[in-house]
């Protein structure tokens, strides 16, 4: 109780402060100086500036000190690999020691490490992205709904092809990225039924040399437009080296490939940390399992890049539109799956719930472990 009554204190503290011209942003880093009122530390799959998914987070970083005027102060860890356990730990343990009260960790692997961790350290919240473990004291996950963009940029794709081949390179077979190919795939379908959606899964989340291989083995197989689930690059530069189109993941980057680049499904997690740090910072925080979406701003469509014509940009503006008011969602109708079995009916629309016990690709997508 005395902590949550201090954090109150520091959040009335910092509003004030920032109304009469405080701070514009702290520094990222490892000042065991720092004499803010709160300090929360990120672990990093990648690097700042990876170009992708580390990037994406690095920016929500920037959003979060920004906001606070300073009086958060904020330190990362990059290049944690999410299958060594005891790197995670380290890293966790290591930015407690200097101070931070808060963990948020920015990768699917870090889940099982981090929520024992959570047992360990009581009094320390930890966030983790993707993922389904949480408790109901200090623990939570977050993520958004990302089958919204990746429609929209489906439907990019489909109606950018010309040879009716689009590849999507893709880190695990598992739900989080099923989910994403699936409804690309429809996106797809949508405005070009007699297109495919290649898929090669590269078994890692993150890895510049194997993006960039798996995209230029689907230029290999005919494919003119690229779509991926992974954390770099790689692919738009496939692409634009190969004289095809790429569609990008998690920031909006065209200067990676100008000549290649369309758009991309983007997170905006600024919004989630500036949300959540108020929240232990007033004392009203509570455990969840957050899911934003387009209309909250979390997650968003990149703005289309000049490469793409009038009349694509005006269907993505329309079907957008549907989306954002709650009319339309990716996963309604009649959806069966690549092995012919049903995933949603016709006239009905899958929930949240429904959504992530996909386990498979949908029919008009080839997959290759």
């Amino acid at each position: 109780m005395k902590r949550i009554l201090l954090l109150a204190l520091a959040l009335l503290t910092a509003l004030s402060l920032a109304a009469c011209g405080g701070n514009g942003g702290g520094q990222t880093g490892d000042d065991e100086s720092f004499d803010g009122m709160i300090k929360v530390g990120f672990i990093l799959i990648g690097s700042k500036t990876d170009g992708g998914f580390s990037q994406a987070h690095a920016n929500g970083i920037d959003e979060l000190e920004a906001y606070f005027g300073g009086l958060v102060k904020t330190m990362a860890v990059e290049n944690v690999d999410d299958q060594n356990r005891q790197d995670i730990r380290s890293a966790a343990e290591n930015m407690i020691d200097a101070g931070c009260t808060v963990i948020i960790g920015c990768s699917y692997g870090y889940m099982e490490t981090m929520a024992e961790l959570a047992e360990e350290y009581p009094d320390i919240y930890f966030l983790h992205f993707s993922g389904s473990m949480m408790n109901d004291t200090n623990f939570d996950n977050y993520f958004g709904a990302m089958e919204e963009p990746r429609y929209l940029a489906g439907i990019v794709a489909g109606m950018m092809t010309e040879t009716n081949k689009v590849g999507y390179v893709a880190a695990y077979p598992y739900t989080e990225v099923q989910i994403g190919i699936n409804a690309f795939a429809l996106g797809v379908q949508s405005v070009n039924p007699g297109a495919v959606v290649n898929v090669v899964y590269i078994n890692t989340w993150y890895d510049p040399e194997k993006e960039k291989s798996a995209a230029q083995a689907l230029l290999a197989q005919g494919c003119d437009v690229l779509e991926q689930h992974c954390d770099t690059a790689g692919p738009i530069i496939a692409a634009q080296e190969a004289g095809a189109y790429a569609i990008g993941y998690n920031l909006d980057k065209p200067d990676s490939a100008p000549k290649a680049y369309l758009t991309a499904p983007v997170w905006d997690h600024g919004a989630y940390y500036i949300d959540v740090i108020k929240k232990i910072l007033d004392g009203t925080f509570s455990p969840e399992s957050y899911y934003g979406n387009m209309a909250s701003g979390y997650v968003g469509l990149a703005p289309l890049s000049d490469l793409v014509p009038g009349d694509v940009k005006a269907k993505v503006e329309e079907v957008k539109a549907r989306i954002m008011s709650g009319e339309f969602a990716p996963f309604s109708g009649e959806i069966l799956y690549a092995d012919g079995s049903v995933l949603c009916e016709d006239g009905q629309t899958l929930n949240r719930d429904q959504i992530w016990e996909i386990n498979r690709v949908v029919k008009g997508v080839n997959a290759t472990e």
